[in-house]
């Protein structure tokens, strides 16, 4: 077995006793959640069956003028795969998918298939100058998207006219307990995906309007899969276990990229470093609010994991200036 972790990725360097520190950190860490993954996961797997849906709608690139026709073609499939889940006997889902296809959703693509995806629009995207694009962490689907939806909702909130905020489940997620949370394989598959999401929303929104990108937790490793040469002016990282890269400059963008962690949030315990177990990269590298990161590390409040969005919180508060561009109100950590 290969087990090391890389001299730049413990936080930045330091000397070999740190780096060992990070490193049994990690393996203590790595050991035990492959240990619980072993015992929980075929057992919910078998106790969750398929769910049956329709495909996905079938629509060209959106455009500010067919905006509304997407709309309604996607709150129509959600409609369909409500029907279909309730024949099927699973009540959760199909109340999921009943709120997706509820009047006034704006929904530019819903799959209901598997753990299902939606990209939904909150605000006017066709005339928005400011939009920001939410990139959930582990454990969002369907069933749970309400809680990833109220933050999209506390920042529009917050933002005022003129904006839009799209919360963007484009990707199957990681669950918090699983091996596939530990590596960077669901933010590979996820990244491509989000890059022809930003193109499209650009082909929407024109070259005028400023796009900032908000990535939550494992959201933060999709975001840096995807950061090289995309067409964004912000990335802001929140709650991040890192991005895969050592640096700012690894990502290859040319966005401002923010990062910020709460005083009462968990992923400080987890150690920031990459290692090779049983022929597998696991970790995701130097902590984003680290100087040897090299972002703009922002205050974040005293809030938990869960609290980045929290309505009248310092965290929401700094990235809503950062989505505006008052940036030279945004205080450092």
């Amino acid at each position: 077995m290969d087990l090391r972790v890389r001299p730049s990725d413990a936080h930045g360097g330091g000397s070999r006793r740190d780096g060992g520190q990070v490193l049994r950190r990690l393996v203590r860490t790595l050991l035990a959640a492959l240990v619980v993954c072993a015992v929980v996961l075929p057992v919910s797997a078998a106790a969750r069956p398929r769910i049956p849906a329709p495909a996905p709608a079938v629509l060209a690139p959106p455009t500010r003028s067919t905006l509304v026709a997407a709309y309604a073609a996607n709150r129509a499939n959600a409609e369909r795969a409500a029907r279909m889940a309730a024949g099927h006997g699973d009540r959760t889902r199909a109340a999921a998918d009943r709120a997706m296809a509820a009047r006034g959703r704006h929904l530019l693509s819903f799959d209901g298939r598997g753990a299902g995806l939606a990209v939904e629009v909150l605000g006017d995207l066709a005339h928005a100058g400011r939009v920001a694009v939410l990139v959930p962490g582990s454990d969002t689907t369907l069933e749970t998207y309400g809680r990833f939806r109220a933050a999209a909702l506390a920042l529009h909130d917050r933002l005022g006219p003129g904006t839009a905020v799209v919360a963007w489940l484009g990707y199957e997620t990681p669950g918090t307990v699983s091996t596939t949370v530990l590596t960077a394989g669901r933010a590979e598959e996820a990244a491509p995906r989000l890059k022809g999401f930003v193109r499209e929303l650009r082909g929407v929104v024109g070259p005028e309007a400023h796009l900032s990108l908000l990535c939550h937790s494992y959201g933060s490793v999709v975001c840096g899969r995807a950061a090289r040469g995309l067409d964004v002016e912000d990335i802001a990282l929140v709650g991040s276990p890192g991005t895969g890269s050592d640096s700012v400059a690894d990502l290859g963008t040319s966005a401002r990229v923010w990062a910020a962690r709460g005083a009462g949030d968990w992923i400080a315990d987890v150690p920031h470093g990459r290692a090779d177990l049983f022929g597998t990269t696991v970790g995701f590298g130097t902590d984003p609010v680290s100087p040897a990161f090299g972002a703009h590390v922002f205050a974040a409040g005293g809030g938990g994991h869960s609290d980045y969005f929290t309505p009248g919180s310092v965290s929401l508060d700094n990235l809503a200036r950062i989505v505006l561009g008052d940036t030279s109100e945004v205080p450092r950590a």
